[in-house]
């Protein structure tokens, strides 16, 4: 890995033997999110049930939350509270320091490309199903990629991570820092506007993946913040940190659905593709969901059906956009499955009564 330290005597210590368990976090959004709900007047325990938390478990700045438990929550909390981008708002105005330990092994590197080296090692102690991974090509990027967690059912903790990121690189640079490229694997809203402009370059949504990118210079840029004696005490807190984090489980239901969720919008992924992508035959991707009681075909469905019903809550979403980004060739097509698995057309289904309807079954 670029950058990566070496390990101390602190590394040495084994990790825990145990069962592999869903990726945890280590609750920073959540904790923001529900502050800021506070500040609104908005009573967050029924949100909180339905998300399958406690306050006092979210509450515990030691108490690792479920990242799936927090995705939930998030977009709970933003559609009662009208915003399209809490995660975003979250992350414009957050203390960067509430990172905690990874903030400031970042903030004690060295360069911008140290800590970005700092960010991929270490991410996953502050978040097990976000993974980053920096490059160096043409420009200075870093990727994130969804462990153990459907990415198509995030988009509030994804734009969060995002503007955190790029507010981290203008801060610990000193530099005013823009990015050249930014691309979100979710699609643009009409409120993603608010995104560009506190990027300051074009993002493209609806990507295969999710990415920052720097100019190749900006890499070399030095952090006036940089302490080389707290630095390296900092890395053997976080190797011992590191050592202590098992690795998170990960179905293979969820791995299809994140190759799914970035060829949707170019077609009907076909098996053949995803199985290549997941490294293994269609037979051997076939048997190990007969195993699980599932089939492709069932995944892809209920797949498109879950995006389907989020899309349409978006009244400035056309039908047609919709059926493209399922990948239905037709809307005629989309519109047929959409009535085989709700018993209503799309435009039904966005009707007064068909609201009221999906948010009795939601709750």
């Amino acid at each position: 890995m670029p950058g990566e330290p070496k390990a101390s005597a602190r590394s040495r210590t084994p990790a825990l033997p145990s069962e592999p368990l869903p990726p945890s976090s280590a609750g920073v959004i959540t904790r923001l999110a529900l502050a800021h709900a506070a500040k609104a007047g908005l009573e967050v325990a029924p949100l909180l049930a339905r998300s399958g938390l406690t306050l006092a478990q979210a509450e515990d700045r030691h108490a690792r939350i479920g990242v799936a438990n927090q995705v939930t929550l998030l977009g709970l909390l933003a559609e009662v509270l009208g915003d399209d981008l809490l995660g975003f708002h979250l992350g414009e105005s957050f203390e960067l320091r509430e990172a905690g330990l990874l903030y400031y092994v970042m903030a004690s590197a060295p360069t911008l490309w140290d800590a970005l080296a700092r960010a991929e090692r270490y991410g996953t102690i502050t978040n097990e199903g976000i993974v980053p991974a920096c490059a160096r090509e043409d420009d200075v990027r870093l990727r994130f990629t969804y462990v153990g967690v459907p990415r198509h059912a995030d988009r509030h903790q994804a734009e969060f991570w995002m503007t955190g990121v790029i507010r981290l690189a203008r801060q610990l640079t000193g530099a005013g820092l823009r990015p050249v490229r930014v691309a979100l694997a979710h699609p643009r809203r009409p409120t993603s506007d608010r995104l560009e402009a506190l990027f300051g370059c074009p993002t493209a949504f609806g990507s295969r993946e999710d990415m920052v990118a720097f100019a190749l210079g900006a890499g070399d840029l030095p952090l006036p913040g940089a302490d080389p004696y707290l630095h390296d005490l900092l890395l053997g807190y976080c190797e011992e940190a590191l050592a202590h984090r098992g690795r998170p489980a990960e179905s293979l239901r969820t791995r299809i659905e994140n190759t799914v969720a970035s060829l949707l919008p170019h077609g009907r992924p076909l098996v053949d593709d995803v199985a290549r992508s997941l490294g293994m035959s269609q037979r051997t991707l076939s048997r190990r969901l007969a195993q699980e009681g599932l089939t492709f075909a069932r995944i892809l469905d209920e797949m498109r059906r879950d995006l389907a019903q989020h899309y349409l809550r978006d009244d400035r979403l056309p039908v047609s956009r919709i059926a493209w980004l399922l990948g239905f060739q037709e809307v005629g097509a989309f519109t047929h499955a959409f009535r085989r698995w709700t018993g209503r057309t799309p435009t039904e289904a966005r009707s007064p009564a068909g609201e009221a309807e999906r948010g009795g079954l939601s709750r």
